[in-house]
Formats: C-alpha cells, sequence, structure tokens
C-alpha cells in the first residue's frame, strides 16, 4: 500500500518473492490460527469400515454419520474490546433422508467429549426403533 501511495505498482507476487527473497516478514501476519484438529495420532483401537463408502441407504436409522465442526464467533470482553470464540456443533445425520436426527453444541475454548457422548445417547434411544443393525459412522478423527 505504501509503494502504491508513492506511485510504484508492483504485483502482491513479486512482492512477496523480494521479500522472501530478503527474508522480510510481516509481523502482523506471521502468527496463522490454528485450525481445529482432534487427530492425536494411534490411540485406541481403529474401528473397522462397515460403511465402505456406500452411504446410501433405504431403511431409516440404519447408517447415522457424525462429525465435529468448529465455528468462530466475535464477542466484547468485559473492556468492551472484542475477542473470538469457539463453538463445537455434533450433528448427527441420517443417511436415510438426510435428516439431522439430533444435534448439540457446546461453547467452549477446546472440544469435549461429554457434549458428544451426550448427544450420542440421545440419537441411540431415537434410533432404537429401527429393525436392522444401526451403524454410526464418523471419521474417527
Amino acid at each position: 500500500m505504501e509503494l502504491r501511495k508513492r506511485g510504484y505498482i508492483v504485483n502482491h507476487k513479486k512482492f512477496l518473492r523480494i521479500m522472501n527473497k530478503l527474508n522480510i516478514t510481516c509481523k502482523k501476519f506471521t502468527g496463522k490460527s490454528s485450525k481445529y484438529s482432534s487427530y492425536k495420532g494411534h490411540i485406541g483401537k481403529v474401528a473397522n469400515n462397515r460403511i465402505n463408502r456406500r452411504f446410501d441407504t433405504h431403511i431409516p436409522y440404519q447408517k447415522i454419520t457424525t462429525d465435529t465442526t468448529e465455528f468462530k464467533y466475535y464477542t466484547k470482553d468485559k473492556n468492551n474490546k472484542p475477542m473470538i470464540q469457539k463453538a463445537y456443533l455434533n450433528p448427527y445425520l441420517d443417511m436415510f433422508n438426510g435428516e439431522i436426527l439430533f444435534y448439540l453444541y457446546l461453547l467452549s475454548e477446546k472440544p469435549n467429549a461429554k457434549a458428544i457422548l451426550d448427544a450420542l445417547d440421545e440419537t441411540i434411544t431415537i434410533a432404537e426403533s429401527c429393525p436392522y443393525r444401526t451403524t454410526i459412522y464418523t471419521d474417527q478423527g
């Protein structure tokens, strides 16, 4: 922006190449925000993949899928300064018709297993009416 104010038109890619060559970094944008990742390596037993990419079914509550999603939202602290908060959403989706059976959201700094397990218990009670075996699929992350 400063170069443009002074009358120099420089492509941002060329500017980044010059900055990299001179080993110059911008202090404001060096700290990247960390994205949500619950994967901790190989902990415990890995369950067999019973779905095998066969996501369609004609029987309600036979195949259910879930995943945890992180959302960021802005609030103000006691000094009226904006701050970033996180919310975690745990929907349980029936693969029969795409209906969300149960969802639970949790406002916290870290994902919580209690929220996931509470939603799982509620989903199991909903799916008890299925005459066939119910498979709950997750990415195990």
